[in-house]
């Protein structure tokens, strides 16, 4: 791929989706549509390679992935063995809209508190563990209560798991609401321009505390669940007085979902980071002509990025890159 814009194009089920599900699994170590690693291998094989080259910022980047039934995932980064394949998100930010992403919007609360715990590691790498640990302190006070309720331990073996998610948990509140707050206006811009009025994004929850934790201590016991805590938070997106999860259209909800990844990687551009990488997958076909010239106006101007179609005339610019696909063939259009 060159720098800028590109477009994929060709029919329906001809393998565009799997271009863009090869880059993300290959910058961000995961699959956008699974979390079942061996759904990413061939049907008949045992392993999957993906390999991307290409340059962060002004830097030579050449990342590497290997998936192997009964051996897991592992990655490389300019040759290097990385520890994790979580590392491969350090390298490059990468941005992904496909059809069922809306269920950012339009899904459960943790489809929301995952996509923007995500969002606060692309922002402020520092913390992009936060949410894991947070996690892994409310999985160890569950197991501590379920000893207790059984009897095979006592309440004051709670207290240290208690204390850890009354503090990580306040930093996850503290550090989701600023990442909301740094968000907000680029996203209510970026609605707006795409026609959805009063962007807004609101975050839903308050810190836990250790008395608040130990107030419910009996709910907690009986259940063998920690019952409060940023585990159970929301995030509010809305146009205006409505809440888009329950009163927006779909239409309304996909171009929500365009609105806060525009907004992010205007976001990550104007701190100093380098342009993420845009994947959109189908994301023409839903959009009247204005919106399509809007998208790709903003798209060209935040880095590069892949967009598939069935049809070059869907985008209203000239790519720097067209790409034919045709079945497990990718060719640059002459």
């Amino acid at each position: 791929m060159r720098p800028g814009l590109v477009l994929a194009v060709g029919p329906n089920g001809i393998g565009k989706t799997n271009l863009l599900e090869a880059l993300h699994v290959g910058t961000q170590g995961f699959s956008p549509r699974t979390r079942n690693d061996l759904q990413l291998i061939r049907f008949g094989e045992t392993a999957t390679r993906v390999a991307v080259r290409g340059r962060r910022g002004t830097v030579p980047l050449e990342v590497e992935l290997v998936v192997e039934a009964g051996a897991g995932k592992r990655a490389k980064a300019n040759g290097a063995p990385l520890r994790a394949t979580e590392q491969l998100r350090s390298e490059t930010a990468t941005l992904v809209f496909t059809p069922d992403r809306l269920g950012v919007v339009k899904g459960a609360p943790a489809a929301r508190r995952a996509y923007f715990d995500r969002s606060i590691g692309r922002l402020s790498p520092a913390r992009a563990q936060l949410a894991t640990d947070y996690g892994a302190a409310v999985s160890q006070r569950n197991a501590s209560l379920r000893r207790v309720a059984s009897g095979h331990s006592s309440r004051d073996a709670l207290a240290p798991w208690t204390a850890q998610v009354a503090e990580l948990g306040t930093e996850l509140v503290a550090a989701r609401r600023e990442t909301l707050q740094l968000l907000g206006p680029h996203f209510a811009e970026r609605a707006s321009e795409l026609g959805l009025p009063e962007g807004e994004l609101r975050y839903d929850g308050a810190p836990p505390s250790v008395a608040a934790l130990d107030e419910r201590l009996d709910r907690d016991l009986e259940r063998g669940v920690t019952g409060l805590g940023p585990h159970l938070d929301d995030v509010v997106i809305a146009s205006g007085t409505r809440e888009l999860r329950g009163y927006g259209s779909q239409g309304e909800q996909r171009l929500a979902v365009l609105a806060l990844l525009l907004a992010e990687a205007e976001l990550i551009v104007e701190r100093g980071g380098v342009a993420p990488l845009l994947l959109l997958d189908d994301v023409l076909s839903e959009l009247d002509p204005d919106r399509r010239r809007i998208l790709a106006a903003r798209v060209a101007r935040v880095g590069q990025a892949l967009i598939t179609a069935t049809d070059a005339a869907m985008l209203p610019a000239d790519p720097d890159q067209l790409l034919e696909v045709s079945a497990g063939v990718v060719r640059e259009a002459a």
